[in-house]
């Protein structure tokens, strides 16, 4: 099992070269990732500076060698689907293929999310992921959907990883269209129930999704990642989850800085 820290980009100390020197911190410190919350104001709440977390993405990059990067998760809908396959493509390579791409139909708090109906950004979802693993392909991309057409273009430029930079799904692991599409990807960084009723992955959650991927991919199935946060490490581990993760809040550096460097969890 690895172990990641996730923050947001937002207040003091979180803006690119923050966030740097906490990337630093986080690696000198022996966790395996720092992950980015993608927002451009911080849960709706505009209190605090919020700092695009991309270009955090790519200070975090140059001032790392070992530690994964990415996002936990970037909301597709509010972005055009080309661009954000560049940008991953261009970190992948500054990170020396240490990038991961965790996506979500986005908040509904965030003013900046399109107006659609959950059923719409859940499509719009699935069409920009499909149309981000073709473009990765650096050939030739022709691609007619509902909400993103591309007519025969192309991205020459290919990420590091093969045969993908992965692609993790977050959402409701309790909603059947959000578990289908975390089969069909790269991992899991899901929560479970909703703001008003949160819930608890468990262990034997963690077991199952393993064992419905197994079950759906078959000898293909590959690599998998399931990233959870709270819990038992050790129970979690034995489960088959590949990530343990922990979130911190927004709080100054000194703060930050005090739960970072202990380290991750012994198991």
């Amino acid at each position: 099992m690895r172990f990641s820290v996730t923050v947001g980009a937002v207040g003091g100390g979180r803006d690119p070269r923050g966030l740097a020197e906490l990337a630093r911190a986080v690696e000198d410190s022996g966790w395996d990732a720092l992950f980015l919350e993608d927002y451009l104001v911080y849960q709706g709440d505009a209190s605090q500076p919020t700092y695009d977390p991309w270009i955090c993405l790519a200070a975090m990059a140059a001032a790392t060698s070992r530690i994964r990067i990415g996002t936990t998760v970037t909301p597709l809908p509010r972005r055009s689907p080309w661009k954000v396959a560049a940008e991953a493509v261009a970190l992948d390579h500054l990170s020396n293929g240490r990038f991961v791409l965790g996506v979500g139909i986005g908040d509904s708090g965030d003013p900046f999310m399109p107006a659609r109906a959950p059923r719409e950004l859940a499509e719009m979802l699935d069409e920009g992921l499909t149309v981000i693993d073709r473009l990765w392909t650096g050939r030739p991309v022709s691609f007619a959907g509902r909400h993103y057409r591309l007519d025969d273009v192309q991205l020459t430029a290919r990420p590091v990883q093969e045969p993908r930079i992965p692609i993790w799904i977050g959402g409701n692991l309790l909603v059947p269209a959000v578990r289908r599409r975390i089969l069909r990807w790269d991992g899991s960084c899901a929560y479970k129930g909703t703001t008003d009723a949160p819930q608890q992955i468990t262990p034997d959650d963690a077991r199952q999704l393993l064992a419905e991927r197994q079950a759906t991919a078959g000898t293909a199935a590959g690599w998998f990642d399931v990233k959870v946060s709270g819990g038992d490490p050790a129970a979690f581990a034995a489960a088959g989850a590949t990530w343990w993760g922990r979130w911190i809040p927004p709080l100054p550096p000194d703060e930050t800085a005090a739960i970072v460097r202990p380290g991750p969890p012994t198991l």
